[in-house]
């Protein structure tokens, strides 16, 4: 571990984490992580050595010009940051990684003893995948765990994924082993427009870390960037009647079969953080 700041102090802390690479569909989860760095001012404190990870020609180190005109190489890495939020009453920690091209087992024990070491009191792991799901309906999010605690909260179910697993679930998989109550949040991102950045998986992944750390996350922006996604999407299936027709059949299936109606808890949910929004923004002169 490379340290780049003091280990910080923290309160209670819980781990999220999210890594670039094939757990990242639409570079949905690493949006989201790289937004809750910035609302809450998350600072780093440390780093894996890219040596120990990576292979550089699959994941190249990049040059850039700094500020005092020198060109110097960024390193591809994974980064732990820190941040305190008052609003949620504990800090936490923030896992910017990308998926490393080796030596995995010594990458979550890394991992794992820095998340021991500052008395992480659970994992949360952020990830997408390519699904067939229309973009015209609210984009779903699955959580998953296999720890009793997790279980207990709503909307998190045991995953019976059997198959080919990326970092995320090999991180979930030791965490169990380690006795640190571990959930994975999943965005279903539309394959067919999947090729660029999702802001609208983006902004689903952080509604439902809002429910699960039951906080106000300012979203900038994002809500009108994926009005934008939509709708470019929407002249993407417009344009071509294959992908329009593909669109409609997953749209019918959606509504039909896995669309469920709204129960009276959702609504009191929604209705709450509607009203929590209001009371946070500044009042109209």
């Amino acid at each position: 571990m490379i340290e780049l700041a003091q280990w910080p102090e923290l309160t209670d802390p819980v781990m999220i984490a999210a890594f670039e690479g094939w757990n990242d569909a639409g570079e949905a989860a690493t949006s989201a992580l790289e937004h809750l760095a910035r609302i809450w001012g998350a600072e780093p404190f440390a780093a894996l050595d890219p040596e120990d990870y990576y292979d550089f020609q699959v994941n190249r180190p990049s040059v850039a010009r700094e500020p005092d005109g020198l060109r110097r190489v960024t390193w591809p890495t994974t980064r732990l940051l820190a941040a305190h939020v008052p609003a949620l009453g504990r800090d936490v920690i923030l896992v910017d990684g990308i998926e490393p091209s080796m030596r995995w087992r010594s990458y979550v024990v890394e991992l794992l003893e820095a998340a021991d070491r500052l008395g992480a009191q659970a994992l949360v792991t952020v990830g997408a995948l390519l699904a067939d799901v229309p973009h015209t309906r609210p984009i779903p999010i699955t959580g998953t765990s296999d720890d009793e605690l997790m279980l207990s909260r709503d909307g998190v179910e045991r995953s019976h994924y059997e198959g080919p697993t990326g970092i995320v679930g090999v991180l979930s998989d030791a965490a169990a082993q380690a006795q640190l109550p571990a959930l994975s949040l999943w965005a279903a991102v539309p394959h067919y427009a999947g090729g660029g950045p999702s802001p609208k998986a983006t902004l689903a992944l952080l509604r439902r870390i809002e429910e699960l750390l039951d906080v106000t996350l300012d979203l900038e922006d994002l809500p009108d960037q994926a009005y934008a996604w939509e709708h470019g999407v929407d002249e993407l299936a417009e344009g071509d009647s294959e992908v329009g027709e593909y669109v409609r059949a997953l749209e019918e299936a959606k509504d039909t079969s896995e669309l469920p109606e709204a129960s009276g808890e959702a609504i009191a949910l929604e209705f709450e953080r509607y009203l929590r929004r209001r009371d946070d923004e500044p009042p109209k002169r």
